[in-house]
């Protein structure tokens, strides 16, 4: 059988499919950017079926670039933007809404209402999540509540929800498959982590019919199989992880103690806390880092909603760079005795603040301060960003502060400038690989070992390889008042 695995990376604002070859070398790239739609202030949609059309292009792109046949693929590995919610027909297979994106805010009100009646410690108790509307189950009844009969027709089995990912597959499957993986269940606030079932107690708060719930399966399954017609050879699926558990895998950190963090659009930081449940006293969330062979691995998990995203607004919000490749260089032009801190509160602050309300603000401007000094400020900002999270990670998991060495990726991580100033700020080493398409390598390899056409665990683990280490430069002084001059900054913004 052919060593070829196909790894659909569906994101927030694009979608991508890469043909990894034999060696796990990246043969073929697909990659499109699909519409962001913004109906009100802090609301994000986007239209499933241009995500749809978006990956089937996709895909094409990749299997021509690598000069290969669907026939020679041996499965296919998805990974997803997590949270964002799809509901649609069940015989039709027609979305019913718009997609509601796990940035949008919408639920924030709905939310503090549960909280008030005193059932945030249900949920996180269950699922390891806090009452923010940056998870599905709000969304969910959000949605159900909004359209039309949506409720009662949901409740006759006529809708079927899901994550991207069970929507792809349904659609790639021609409706024959309706699933999901755990990871993917788990951000859904429904989804009870300990017993991997779905919650009857949650799904009655939210008012969720079970009945347009997908079954939940382990990362490494059978999901189905493409329809023919789409790709000219049938192709099964056997992996799925949403985006995040997808770079945790990865990066190969399968050991307990083991911390990575992707700087894609948003910050997500995962410690392997194995078959610990740590139950996070700093607002961290639990969650499933992988299921295999139906058992779960558990991570904390620190959210960041603005890295990325940042380096976007000051491209196409302020017009500052041309692209954002240039930030790094920009930012290493800015004036050293300017402490100008960008607090990226655009929809929120997530952990371990999660503020619903915030919006973001600049501090510390002056007459001198310009493109440069914007730059240097928002890419710093994902560095104390990310430093919040492991100050929280280092007090609920018991670990000292010299074994802390952080596994990057995403896009951003190609900036020299940012990952050195990432180091200096953290005060610990950081390990680039030299594979950077680590999400979609993490899909692969979950389809790839299910194949057998892969390594398994350990040997996968050994085949990483890194590309270079940052460590700190920076003095202690001076960091430690540029961390001052943030956690004030934070202060202020906090709604």
């Amino acid at each position: 059988m052919s060593g070829y695995i196909l790894a659909i990376d569906q994101g927030t604002t694009s979608s991508r499919a890469i043909v990894f070859d034999g060696d796990m070398k990246i043969a073929g790239v697909g990659q499109k950017e699909f519409t962001q739609h913004y109906p009100q202030s802090g609301w994000v949609e986007h239209d499933p079926e241009e995500i749809w059309k978006s990956v089937v292009t996709t895909i094409r792109q990749a299997l021509k670039k690598a000069g290969i046949e669907a026939s020679d693929v041996a499965a296919i590995g998805i990974t997803n933007q997590r949270e964002t919610v799809v509901v649609w027909d069940r015989e039709t297979g027609k979305p019913i809404h718009n997609a509601i994106v796990w940035q949008d805010r919408r639920t924030a009100s709905f939310c503090e209402k549960l909280k008030r009646q005193g059932l945030e410690k249900t949920f996180t108790a269950k699922t390891g999540l806090l009452l923010d509307p940056y998870f599905s189950g709000t969304k969910l009844s959000w949605m159900l509540s909004n359209v039309k009969g949506s409720r009662a027709r949901a409740a006759r089995g006529e809708l079927c929800f899901g994550t991207i990912d069970t929507f792809l597959i349904w659609r790639l499957t021609g409706g024959k498959s309706f699933v999901t993986d755990a990871t993917n269940a788990s951000r859904t606030l429904m989804f009870n982590i300990a017993t991997q079932e779905w919650d009857a107690e949650l799904l009655k708060t939210l008012r969720v019919p079970v009945e347009m719930l997908p079954e939940v399966k382990d990362c490494a399954a059978d999901f189905g199989i493409t329809e023919a017609r789409l790709f000219g050879a049938e192709i099964p699926i056997l992996g799925v992880a949403g985006d995040q558990q997808a770079a945790t895998i990865g990066q190969a950190c399968f050991e307990p103690g083991m911390l990575k963090s992707t700087y894609g659009t948003g910050c997500f930081a995962l410690l392997n806390t194995g078959e610990d449940m740590v139950r996070s006293r700093n607002r961290l969330l639990t969650t499933i880092a992988y299921r295999l062979d139906g058992k779960p691995t558990y991570a904390l998990e620190g959210s960041i909603f603005i890295a990325g995203a940042a380096v976007q607004w000051l491209r196409d919000g302020i017009k500052v760079i041309k692209k954002a490749e240039h930030s790094g260089e920009l930012a290493a032009e800015a004036d050293p005795t300017q402490d100008v801190y960008l607090v990226p509160a655009f929809t929120g602050l997530g952990a371990p603040h999660w503020d619903a309300e915030a919006r973001g603000a600049i501090y510390g401007m002056t007459r001198n301060t310009g493109p440069a000094e914007f730059a240097r400020a928002a890419l710093e900002a994902v560095c104390y960003q990310t430093r919040d999270l492991l100050d929280a990670m280092r007090k609920d998991w018991k670990s000292s502060q010299a074994d802390t060495v952080l596994r990057v990726d995403g896009g951003m991580v190609a900036s020299d400038w940012t990952m050195q100033r990432l180091a200096d700020i953290l005060d610990a080493p950081v390990d680039r690989p030299t594979i950077l398409e680590t999400t979609a390598l993490g899909a692969a390899w979950l389809a790839g070992q299910r194949a057998g056409v892969w390594p398994k665990q350990k040997a996968f683990a050994k085949a990483w390889a890194r590309d270079t280490t940052f460590k700190p430069k920076m003095d202690e002084k001076t960091r430690n008042a540029k961390l001052k001059g943030w956690r004030d900054a934070v202060r202020r913004t906090l709604s």
